[in-house]
């Protein structure tokens, strides 16, 4: 383990709380993020967690910045998939894009919370049976096979367990309240939609952290490069996800370059218990090694993705009386899935639109 100096913590708390308070202060009144602005923000995250990184390297040397590296660059490349769970999880509630931003970012909290906890953990099961490697290596190979089939597991939102517990703890209106997530109706403490989907945001961040907490610690065992890199990473999913909306469809080859990824961390998982509990003789993977082969495959999935753009299939209307699937759902309720320009015209409307205290939101379902 890393002996982390008290103000290297110190250090890290200080740039989460403040960076936190300031994006608070920054969206305190709902509007709707557009592609410069999520852009702004999300150089700002990736400049804030860079400049860590460059800490990392000069306090706590050269193999603790590259592991640090490595783990915040595979939690951004695995948090792909969350930005897809968040389209499906709006366009389910029919969430006004003036409030989603504060939807996110009360997730976010959660998760760094929940994330905190499973890498706490893991750290601890690991450094004391190195053979649970073996099983984690085992949920990543499962993993790698669901994106190469596509056969990963659907996301209901009004299904999720946290959803239900909401739903059974307090009564849900039908109706958003501006960004509340409280209001008093006849006397009563009722929660609004908002609360719900913030509850299904949470559930997702559980099933994703399935995948990303073994693989984070197949990079490092230590819990400060873990967790600092995690949260960086977790910082700057909602400015991503608002950039990058309206794109997601066009990075096809996206998720094979993710399975691709799982799939080494498997075998550096497997190497690395092997190394210690069997043999010292075999080998195991450097961190510069992973960095790197991170770092091509994402590349490379990218371009590829741009260099043969995956065919357009119409979707067939809806028979009459029924409402749209919620991928056509997710397409009109996002920035950008008109195209950046289309989006911007919007804005204003959008805006309106989020300011009207009395929208109204579907009932989430019966659990």
């Amino acid at each position: 383990m890393l002996e982390v100096p008290l103000w290297l913590w110190g250090a890290f708390v200080a740039t989460v709380v403040v960076s936190l308070a300031v994006d608070l202060l920054a969206h305190r009144t709902a509007h709707v993020i557009g592609f410069k602005e999520a852009a702004a923000w999300s150089a700002l995250w990736v400049g804030l967690a860079l400049i860590f990184a460059a800490v990392v390297f000069l306090v706590l040397g050269t193999t603790a910045g590259t592991e640090y590296t490595t783990a915040w660059l595979l939690e951004k490349s695995l948090s792909v998939d969350n930005l897809f769970v968040f389209a499906v999880i709006f366009a389910y509630f029919k969430v006004p894009r003036a409030y989603q931003h504060r939807v996110l970012f009360f997730g976010v909290m959660g998760a760094l919370v929940f994330r905190g906890i499973f890498l706490s953990l893991g750290v601890a099961v690991v450094s004391r049976f190195t053979v649970v490697l073996f099983a984690f290596a085992a949920v990543l190979f499962y993993s790698t096979y669901k994106l190469l089939k596509d056969e990963q597991e659907s996301f209901d939102p009004g299904k999720s367990l946290a959803v239900r517990l909401l739903r059974k703890i307090m009564p849900v209106r039908d109706e958003y309240a501006g960004m509340k997530f409280f209001v008093k109706e006849a006397g009563k403490r009722v929660a609004t939609p908002l609360l719900a989907v913030v509850a299904a945001i949470e559930a997702a961040d559980l099933i994703f952290a399935v995948d990303s907490v073994p693989a984070v610690l197949a990079v490092s065992d230590d819990a400060f490069v873990v967790y600092t890199s995690n949260a960086f990473a977790i910082l700057g999913l909602r400015a991503l996800y608002f950039m990058l909306a309206g794109l997601l469809d066009r990075f096809h080859y996206l998720n094979k370059g993710l399975a691709i990824i799982l799939a080494f961390i498997g075998v550096k998982l497997i190497l690395q218990a092997s190394h210690t509990t069997i043999s010292t003789g075999i080998p195991e993977i450097p961190s510069p090694v992973s960095l790197a082969v991170i770092v091509v495959v994402l590349a490379g999935s990218v371009v590829l993705s741009l260099l043969r753009p995956a065919p357009s299939h119409p979707a067939p209307a809806p028979p009459d009386g029924k409402a749209a699937s919620l991928p056509e759902a997710a397409a009109t309720e996002h920035p950008g899935s008109d195209g950046g320009a289309d989006a911007e015209q919007d804005q204003d409307q959008d805006q309106d639109q989020g300011q009207d205290q009395d929208r109204k939101g579907p009932s989430p379902p019966e659990g």
